[in-house]
């Protein structure tokens, strides 16, 4: 069986903690990999061997940055299908959705490429008799990411290049269910020229995490999961004095005007409801049915659903795979048997569901899809975030009412509203109290020169990731005031200075 290992030191590293994750393959439930789980030491010496080369790497030229990150570029596009695979055979998402998954991730790749153009700094001349102001951001030193393991290698590729162009040096704990992209990621980085100890990878659970937090050489730490993990990683990570970017769960609605095109919505509706199996932090998992739209849009998805092709991400012919666990599977379908006792209306059951064609399969964590309707707000289906191919669809009177119903979610990741409207689109996105809007874009996942990140209970910390606020949080700003007199002043002048 193959171990994967930790990447410490530009090199693969045994673990020695006999301690090990099990790694599945969900298309047919069967493990054929286990993932070693670091001990304390094993972390403390990724992080010295980051802070070891943050004395070179952090004072190298941007020059020398940005030619490394074009070779990495090159090497990421030549290996996307190589990565989409692991992905696949690890996560479960089909080899479209995987290949997506890349593309998107080398988004952030190629806004690093630019950095020596977002780190200019600022001057200003001549502020007082000969007196100049500089603004300059620097790296913080060594930074750490601990991402899920619904985006195995866009997650990490949001925090690692921006973290290692602005010259810091990065320690990364990747998911233990999905762990290999993110290894390969690393491998590809020291092909194309990274300095050992720029990036580090871990693997590991609760103890790597606990102490990436507490390690005293480690300034800021970046986290992307779910609400719960999120507001303990910032407490925690804040008690220790590190800066934090923590990116929690959602609970995102796509509300639908009377006006809207139904048969679009519905599409869309489709798409971003069960992509991935719904296991996506953007996902969306409720459909606001304004006015009389409700019965012809819920007729128009369920005709839909019923026709997606489910099985082995590997097969070209799968729409959707299975998700990433048994247990999570379980729990997932557990919320339609609730939502029914609860007085949601089950038109479509996706519990129970097996792969036709694919023997092999019998045994993965495969789910149906399912479309719940007319639910409770109080019902669990709707309060909680399933992450898993559950659609949820309740029914609004109004605009007004519709937006105070996504406003009073205790999440603020994203949402869209579907309309011809534009003044309605207008006043939605003026309105509605969440970090990312769509205007007929249902997953509205900013590129990435664009920042992400949601409010309310989807975000712990002041920066989003990537993007603007990505080169903010993974830098610290210096102001540095200059006079250089003329030779030919003198004299002592103990005077208040002024700005004459």
């Amino acid at each position: 069986m193959k171990t994967i290992t930790h990447w410490i030191g530009g090199k693969p590293v045994e673990g020695t903690s006999g301690r090990y994750g099990v790694v599945y393959d969900p298309a047919t439930g069967a493990q054929d990999k286990q993932v070693a789980f670091a001990t304390v030491d094993e972390v403390d010496a990724a992080v010295a061997s980051a802070k070891a080369a943050f004395e070179s790497w952090g004072v190298s030229s941007l020059a020398k940055r940005t030619a490394i990150l074009f070779k990495y570029r090159e090497l990421l596009d030549a290996h996307r299908d190589e990565i989409a695979e692991l992905i696949t055979a690890e996560h479960g998402k089909v080899h479209s959705d995987a290949l997506g998954e890349v593309a998107r991730g080398m988004e952030i790749v190629e806004l690093a490429c630019g950095i020596s153009v977002q780190l200019k700094g600022e001057l200003s001349t001549q502020v007082s008799t000969r007196v100049d102001v500089a603004s300059i951001r620097q790296p913080l030193g060594v930074v750490a990411g601990i991402t899920p393991f619904n985006f195995p290698a866009m997650v990490p590729m949001w925090m690692f290049p921006l973290a290692i162009a602005t010259g810091n040096t990065f320690v990364l704990k990747p998911s233990e269910k999905d762990p290999s992209a993110s290894f390969r990621l690393a491998e590809l980085a020291s092909e194309a020229g990274l300095p050992d100890g720029v990036l580090n990878i871990v693997q590991g659970d609760k103890v790597a995490v606990d102490r990436i937090l507490e390690h005293p050489d480690i300034e800021a730490v970046s986290f992307v999961g779910s609400t719960p993990i999120a507001k303990y990683i910032q407490l925690k990570a804040v008690e220790h004095g590190k800066r934090v970017q923590a990116l929690g769960g959602a609970k995102n609605h796509m509300l639908v005007l009377p006006d809207a095109d139904l048969d679009f919505a519905a599409d869309q509706a489709i798409n971003a409801a069960y992509g991935s199996a719904g296991e996506r932090c953007m996902a969306v998992s409720v459909v606001v049915a304004v006015g009389d739209t409700g019965d012809e849009l819920v007729a128009k998805i369920a005709e839909r659903a019923g026709k997606l092709r489910i099985g082995p991400g590997n097969d070209p012919a799968s729409e959707m795979g299975p998700l990433i666990t048994r247990e999570h599977r379980d729990k997932v379908a557990s919320y339609v048997k609730s939502a029914a006792e609860q007085g949601a209306e089950v038109v479509v059951d996706g519990t129970g569901y097996s792969v036709e064609g694919h023997p092999e399969c019998a045994d993965g964590f495969f789910l149906g899809v399912s479309l719940l309707d007319r639910v409770p707000l109080a019902a669990d289906a709707y309060k909680d975030e399933i992450f898993g191919p559950v659609l949820v669809v309740v029914r609004a009177d109004s605009y007004d009412e519709a937006i105070k119903l996504i406003n009073d979610s205790r999440w603020g990741n994203g949402t869209a509203i579907f309309t011809r409207d534009g003044g309605a689109a207008r006043r939605f996105q003026l309105e509605v109290k969440a970090g990312m809007v769509g205007v007929n874009v249902p997953i509205p996942v900013p590129v990435g020169y664009h920042s992400f990140g949601g409010w309310k209970d989807s975000l712990f910390g002041d920066l989003h990731v990537y993007g603007n606020d990505g080169i903010a949080f993974y830098t610290q700003g210096k102001v540095i005031t200059t006079r250089w007199p003329d030779p030919a002043d003198a004299g002592i002048n103990l005077g208040f200075p002024s700005h004459s």
